[in-house]
């Protein structure tokens, strides 16, 4: 849900927002309105010492180093010995690249006195070195000229030539033999040891630079919130305003009590803009990321990640589809927790992992084997999913059910939200869509159950559509001209009707990415058996384990993919689209330390 915010009017002197914004940050509960972007050269250069922080840390932790390298302790200035290191990395990194490469090239052409054969051009003898494919040599040029091969593989042969010549492919006569670079090679390769164990003494010291960016940022944050300033009589008194959870009133108010500060509160309103905090239980908060990559709502919106919570999870499940990947996300999961970078997002993984483990259990699917047909499932065999219902596909089915229930909560959410905020005579439209198509799923799953008999669902079928039709076609805007609602009325009911079908039919992908998952299983599991037969060979164990570990390892990752993107998809367009949700609010962003 969207907590309840409260507006802090401050009215101060010019010169002391400084000290009010710094006890601000220190009570951490007050979101300033300010800007988002640098302003001036004193936030650019604040911003380029983030950025530079930020590089330093991830190219220290880019930074490839062998494993047991003993660190070499890295004592002063950490920004600028990281800097230097980093480039020296960088540079020689290349450097040993790319001598390692001329080395391999060189060790073909073997051993020679690179003195003697600028000898032997002085004499008239000049040494050629050729590189050409081998549909290009001829076998003939050896008879021609003085000529010897030097190696010849089975893409390319080298030779060199003693005396002029106008053969193809001529390279520059190399400056030293193998030997030369080899030693030269090592020598850089025992400097770049020292540089490498200098980076590991840096990789130690990560933790400070973290500290160093997050003062920086805590710095530009209090200078942009000190810019927001709004001055007035003549720049002698300066006004702020800053938004805090309505919940904190008393904490936040007794803090700015004790600071002598001049301020007004009152209740946030819609007009005001308030950043928008998110409200939910632990469960719920998991999903909060996802509404985030959306938009957050506006302050008299709603918070949709209540509903993504449950959906996305159910929409993630069906998508994956086995028990057995659901037990492989847990476990990491749970390994996530021990990594700084993904720690925050190893509960989401847990959740989405149990809800898989769960619906590919229903799904009698484990591993893509079916383990319906086990003989220990066999008693509780009746909780599975039927494999066909009304004749057609169980999963298919209950794709577009669950689409169809998904689509009428989003259009009970748009009418209640419209209601809310424009009154229920200026929302009779929504009310007239709302009552005929929820009203009508409602009737045709009841009919469908025998709770209604055919005359009762056939009278009650009547009314819906008559009231509907009223509020779809008449009292749409009561405003507006009578004839033009009809107008606007059937232009809204192609849409509505074309746009619902296709909106319905989108939900078979769950149906769809879960059995394209489980058929790729089940051809790796096939493949898998083919080739250990009937298991007396012990040696065909190993190819078997191999291919059925590696097959379902890339099996996990794709199906986790589609199975992120399309559930995912049918909360951001499906049901946003239909419950009328706008990202229109802005996180809420309180100075702190």
């Amino acid at each position: 849900m969207i907590a309840s915010m409260t507006k802090y009017s401050f009215i101060l002197l010019n010169g002391q927002q400084q000290e009010l914004l710094e006890q601000l940050q220190a009570i951490g509960l007050v979101d300033i309105t300010r800007s988002a972007k640098p302003i001036d050269e004193h936030s650019q250069k604040l911003m380029g010492e983030i950025e530079l922080l930020d590089g330093l840390i991830q190219g220290l932790e880019k930074a490839e180093v062998p494993e047991g390298t003993k660190s070499e302790p890295i004592d002063g200035d950490i920004v600028r010995l990281a800097g230097g290191m980093l480039m020296r990395y960088s540079d020689d990194s290349v450097n040993i690249k790319q001598l390692r490469k001329e080395v391999e090239d060189m060790r073909v052409w073997g051993q020679f006195d690179p003195d003697l054969l600028a000898k032997l051009g002085e004499a008239g003898v000049p040494v050629h070195f050729h590189s050409l494919s081998n549909k290009q040599f001829k076998q003939e040029w050896e008879q021609e000229y003085a000529l010897s091969v030097i190696k010849a593989d089975k893409d390319v042969t080298r030779f060199v030539v003693a005396g002029e010549d106008n053969l193809p492919g001529e390279i520059p006569t190399p400056s030293q033999d193998s030997s030369a670079l080899e030693k030269e090679l090592e020598e850089k390769e025992k400097h770049f040891e020292r540089v490498l164990a200098r980076i590991q003494g840096a990789k130690e010291r990560i933790p400070e630079l973290r500290q160093l960016r997050k003062e920086a940022y805590n710095k530009l944050d209090l200078y942009l919130a000190g810019a927001a300033a709004v001055p007035a009589a003549e720049d002698t008194i300066v006004t702020l305003v800053g938004y805090a959870p309505s919940e904190n009133d008393s904490s936040v108010s007794a803090e700015l009590d004790k600071t002598g500060v001049f301020y007004l509160k009152d209740s946030a309103t819609v007009e005001d803009n308030p950043p928008i905090k998110l409200k939910n239980n632990w469960f719920v908060r998991q999903f909060e990321v996802l509404t985030d990559m959306y938009g957050r709502p506006g302050y008299d919106g709603f918070d949709p990640t209540p509903f993504i919570s449950v959906f996305f999870l159910l929409f993630f499940a069906f998508c994956m589809g086995d028990c057995g990947y659901g037990l492989i996300l847990i476990v990491i999961g749970l390994l996530l927790k021990k990594v700084d970078s993904f720690k925050d997002m190893a509960p989401l993984v847990v959740i989405l992992g149990i809800g898989t483990a769960v619906i590919g259990f229903l799904f009698h699917t484990f591993f893509s084997m079916d383990i319906s047909t086990w003989g220990i499932f066999q008693p509780i065999k009746w909780i599975f999913l039927p494999g066909k219902i009304m004749g057609y596909d169980g999963t298919m089915v209950l794709s577009i059910i669950v689409g169809v229930i998904h689509l009428c909560l989003a259009m009970c959410v748009k009418t209640y939200e419209e209601t809310k905020n424009k009154g229920f005579l200026n929302s009779l439209g929504t009310w007239g869509w709302t009552l005929l198509i929820v009203g009508g799923v409602v009737v045709a799953a009841l009919a469908l159950i025998g709770v209604l008999s055919k005359d009762l669902t056939k009278w009650i079928i009547i009314v819906l559509g008559v009231v509907s039709a009223l509020g779809i076609f008449v009292f749409n805007d009561l405003k507006r001209n009578k004839l033009a609602n009809v107008g606007v009325g059937l232009w809204d009911t192609y849409n509505t009707v074309t746009g619902l079908i296709g909106d319905v039919l989108s939900y078979l992908r769950l149906y769809a990415l879960g059995l394209a998952g489980g058929m790729l299983g089940l051809a790796f599991n096939n493949i898998g058996q083919m080739i250990l037969g009937d298991g007396s060979n012990a040696i065909l164990w190993i190819p078997f384990i191999l291919i059925v570990v590696i097959g379902h390892t890339l099996n996990i990752a794709m199906a986790a993919l589609g199975a992120f993107v399309h559930p995912l998809r049918l909360n951001f367009l499906e049901f946003f689209k239909n419950s009328g949700y706008e990202a229109r609010g802005r996180n809420y962003t309180p100075l702190s330390k």
